[in-house]
């Protein structure tokens, strides 16, 4: 009990005994931490040690040693404190009330009450005063200490390692300069010798298991052996594990606060091959083969209904790898930056703008005015070169320039956007995968690969995946020669799996293929034990600990080395999506609503001039005809803030215009 990984603390009641021990106890102690109070050093504490050590040899003759303990200081003292009680209550002859006059009352009961006892009380608590043992004074019945040795018991006796005070904690010495911040770190004290002389801070006690080691699955797998490696030593059939996690596991265990034996067991078959996948690896600790399992083993629902997960060690999720397709610019990439509804929303409004432009402008300005043939033109010449900002007639009508301000706005955003798409398209096309989207696999039919042994196949069959199009593989290169050759040559067009091994793979093919798509996210990698084990929250809290450490990122850089992104992707997107009519619904509708809204103001204003056209006799189609000649002849001419309106010279397509309305009447 008193060798190497335990750990005995005792209190100040024995720790103060230490000195006037026999030796033989003291050396059976060796290694066992106590505390006691602290007493300060004084000329007249000295001075009444040397007159009692005197005394107390003098009277017991066959003790070699002796030293006046902190008990015995504070029985002095408090001798000294009901002396000073009684003064201060200043009673000469106290009075007792006898409490029974019966004849046959003990010898107690004729003793009585002492009626100063509560002012005797009250006047003992309310002493202090600096004593043998430093500062007397007494806090809810009980004496108070200003500090405690923490004491090591080495050697003959105890050795002071450090100090122990309310105000803060664990220090090396008393007294000591600095902030008065509360700390219990143990590196403020001296070098700790433990039982069974070691350096080494015991655990304190071991976890009950029969007298037998744990014994711990670990998958056993062809590929990717970052994570869990099962080598055996031909000479001495020793079997070795290795790997990420098996690190990562021993680092948990090694920073709980009591140990666990175990021994790794490959989950294999005689010929040293695999025994099934993960299900089947972890069904063995329901099956009681196994007291635990560690290993690449993600955490889902259906696994945990027989065993109990830690927390992860891992972020995790599942994404989907494919093949960068080459470069196949074409002569029409220009046209890829709008969708086909967009190039035809966009056309539609050019007119729509020209055509209210020309409306509000025919009547006031002579550049919208002339030949039918050159007013259409002039519809489209008009509103296509705000596309290039290079329209140079004069707006006049202040409705015309507000219809004119919101288009071009709209313009402007449009060009920058397309120019933004397209200068994307040229400097990353290369780079594009052949499939971005994991549901044109279903729909194409095409083949995908997965890690053999991995829930990924259950994940997939979920979302109506043909188990026939599913192809197991097992290392980073099956998934290279599968994703070579394709689909159509007995290979895959994709590989699903979950984000570490991605990453793995990736490191090694990066310049070939892309992780693309949404992640389906998983809880992560965890270790398995059975269900209700108490290790389970003791290895979680560990888990975190070495997580959130510097260990972590030591097991990382071990196993997988620094990440290195590809230069050539460096900053480029996996998708090059066209911009569509959705992204601009807004701004079209604002164009629309401007030039609606200019449009209808300005055929009110003009039935309103009209209106003596529109009062008159005739038929609707006569009056139609009638405003239609007075819209496309006349001319609106504004001089010296009045309107004056001039009949313009015929021209020869106007005639046929009249000829053409004067046929309908």
């Amino acid at each position: 009990m008193m060798t190497k990984g335990y750990v005995w603390i005792i209190t100040d009641g024995l720790t103060d005994l230490l000195s006037s021990m026999d030796a033989s106890i003291v050396d059976s102690m060796q290694g066992v931490l106590g505390i006691r109070p602290h007493v300060p050093k004084s000329e007249r504490l000295d001075t009444f040690s040397s007159r009692w050590r005197r005394e107390f040899l003098h009277d017991n003759p066959e003790i070699d040693r002796a030293e006046l303990s902190a008990f015995g200081l504070w029985a002095y003292d408090s001798v000294w404190a009901l002396a000073m009680a009684v003064e201060k209550v200043n009673t000469v002859k106290p009075r007792f009330e006898k409490l029974n006059d019966g004849k046959n009352s003990t010898d107690l009961e004729n003793l009585g009450i002492s009626q100063i006892g509560p002012k005797f009380l009250e006047s003992i608590l309310q002493t202090k005063f600096n004593g043998l043992s430093g500062e007397f004074w007494i806090k809810d019945g009980q004496l108070q200490s200003s500090a405690f040795h923490i004491v090591n018991v080495i050697g003959k006796g105890g050795r002071d390692i450090g100090f122990w005070t309310p105000t803060l904690g664990i220090s090396g010495k008393l007294n000591q300069t600095g902030e008065n911040v509360y700390t219990t770190n143990k590196d403020n004290l001296r070098a700790i010798i433990w039982p069974g002389e070691s350096t080494v801070v015991p655990k304190g006690w071991e976890v009950p298991t029969s007298e037998k080691k744990l014994r711990i699955g670990v998958p056993v797998k062809d590929g990717f052996s970052e994570f869990v490696t099962v080598t055996k030593n031909p000479r001495t059939n020793a079997t070795l594990v290795t790997g990420f996690c098996i690190d990562v596991f021993k680092a948990v265990t090694d920073s709980m606060p009591y140990a666990i034996p175990y021994d790794f067991v490959p989950f294999a078959k005689d010929d040293g091959q695999s025994a099934g996948g993960y299900n089947e690896l972890v069904d063995q600790i329901y099956l009681q083969v196994y007291d635990g399992v560690v290993g690449d083993v993600t955490i889902v629902a259906n696994r945990s209904q027989h065993v109990d997960f830690t927390l992860p060690f891992t972020e995790s999720g599942v994404s989907m790898v494919v093949p960068i397709k080459g470069d196949d610019r074409n002569a029409w990439i220009f046209l890829k930056p709008l969708t086909m509804d967009l190039w035809l929303t966009t056309g539609i409004f050019f007119i729509i703008t020209g055509f209210v432009v020309w409306v509000l402008e025919h009547r006031i300005n002579e550049d919208f005015r002339g030949r039918p043939t050159q007013q259409i033109g002039m519809i489209f010449w008009f509103s296509f070169s705000t596309l290039v900002f290079a329209h140079k007639e004069r707006v006049i009508s202040n409705l015309a320039r507000f219809v004119v301000i919101i288009w071009v706005f709209v313009v402007l955003i449009l060009t920058s956007s397309y120019t933004a798409s397209l200068t994307s398209m040229l400097t990353v096309q290369k780079y594009q995968p052949t499939v971005t989207d994991i549901k044109d696999l279903k729909k194409n039919g095409d083949y995908i690969g997965y890690q053999k042994g991995s829930f990924v196949k259950e994940l997939m069959e979920s979302m109506d995946f043909d188990s026939a199009k599913l192809m197991p593989y097992d290392s980073p290169e099956e998934y290279h020669a599968a994703l070579q050759k394709g689909s159509r040559n007995d290979g895959v067009s994709a590989i699903v799996d979950e984000i570490p091994f991605i990453k793995i793979f990736l490191a090694k093919y990066c310049k070939t293929y892309m992780m693309v798509g949404p992640t389906h996210r998983t809880a992560g990698f965890g270790f398995v034990f059975p269900k209700g084990s108490p290790l389970v929250s003791d290895i979680s809290r560990a888990v975190l600990n070495v997580t959130q450490g510097k260990k972590m990122d030591e097991i990382d850089s071990a196993w997988f080395g620094t990440p290195v992104l590809c230069p050539d992707q460096e900053g480029s997107t996996i998708t090059s999506d066209s911009l569509t009519l959705q992204d601009f619904k807004g701004l079209f509708l604002i164009a629309g609503v401007a030039s609606s809204a200019a449009f209808l103001l300005f055929l009110l204003i003009f039935l309103y001039e009209q209106r003596t056209i529109l009062t008159s006799e005739g038929s609707i189609l006569q009056k139609i005809s009638s405003m239609t000649l007075k819209f496309v002849s006349e001319k609106e001419i504004t001089s010296g803030g009045s309107k004056k309106r001039s009949p313009e010279k015929s021209s020869r397509g106007k005639k046929k215009l009249q000829l053409a309305l004067l046929k309908l009447q």
